[in-house]
């Protein structure tokens, strides 16, 4: 059954479609500048394919509204985004394609895509975060995803800071929590360059593994997860996870019971820059299979982008 993926994210959108990570048949990358616009150029990509797929998976950036049974279900609610505050992304593919739509963070859809098909395959608690232009994370606890009242804001969590670091944060909405001291954006603002250009002996790094692991240790110890996944731009220079483990190793102090080497909890993601589009296929099949099926988790979403629910 093909079914189409949409990774939401606040720079662009991947559109997908396919079954898996063996079958992609098409995939399509495109600027996000309006929501009338880039969401239009979402539709028009699944009008063009020559099967029409059977539903949709929209992992999104945020903050969104995911919760099934609140009237704003499958909006953008808070986001600094300009235009996009309120916009019904869910309701709109849905209302054009006439197909069932799920919906859920970028995150969490990297998470689920990582359960199927990845580095989380077979566990039923683990986190998936990246570190990119902002911070994000999601996951799975007891085999579902972390869902609550809202969805997880784990970038946002408050970290103390590295006693050689005097940089303010760049998060507009708390200055220097953990994304406003650890994203892509802090890095380029702290020190003059973005990521990608600077060496792997540079003193930025680690001053970004000690971030990097001050909130991991606080999923460590809140969520017990048995693998923390580390995705996104800034996790390309791979030297950092080295770094990362030996400071969580060290914050940790011996407290929690963890093997000698952190190599198989710390750990890229095996879809690699894949797992968020790969993941909102994910969502789609569960989605296209859950239609009209009352079973508790299971994924129920009306063409006309009517209230979904996801496990």
């Amino acid at each position: 059954m093909i079914v189409g993926g949409i990774e939401a994210g606040g720079t662009k959108f991947v559109c997908a479609v396919g079954t898996g990570p063996g079958d992609l048949r098409a995939v399509e990358r495109f600027p996000t500048t309006t929501p009338e616009e880039t969401l239009s150029r979402a539709v028009a990509f699944f009008e063009r394919q020559p099967e029409p797929v059977a539903a949709v998976g929209i992992g999104t950036f945020g903050p969104a509204d995911v919760d099934p049974d609140s009237p704003t279900y499958g909006r953008i609610t808070t986001t600094p985004k300009p235009g996009w505050r309120g916009a019904d992304v869910a309701g709109a593919v849905g209302r054009a394609l006439g197909v069932p739509v799920a919906f859920d963070t970028d995150v969490n859809a990297a998470a689920l895509g990582e359960h199927r098909w990845g580095a989380a395959r077979d566990l039923d608690t683990f986190v998936y975060l990246t570190i990119g232009t902002g911070i994000g994370g999601g996951g799975f606890v007891g085999g579902r995803r972390l869902h609550g009242r809202t969805h997880p804001e784990m970038g946002h969590v408050r970290v103390p800071r590295h006693p050689d670091d005097g940089f303010e944060g760049v998060c507009p909405f708390h200055g220097d929590c953990w994304e406003g001291l650890a994203n892509g954006p802090a890095i380029e603002a702290r020190w003059g360059q973005p990521a990608d250009r600077l060496p792997p002996d540079h003193p930025a790094w680690p001053i970004e593994a000690h971030y990097v692991a001050l909130g991991i240790v606080n999923l460590v110890l809140t969520v017990s997860p048995r693998r923390v996944i580390l995705g996104g731009g800034v996790m390309n220079q791979r030297h950092l996870f080295p770094l990362i483990r030996q400071e969580v190793q060290a914050l940790l102090g011996g407290y929690v019971d963890l093997p000698d080497s952190l190599d198989d909890l710390i750990v890229p993601p095996a879809l690699g820059g894949r797992a968020g589009v790969l993941g909102a296929i994910a969502l789609g099949h569960d989605a296209s299979r859950s239609v009209g099926d009352e079973r508790p988790g299971a994924a129920r979403s009306s063409p006309a982008g009517q209230k979904g629910r996801t496990a």
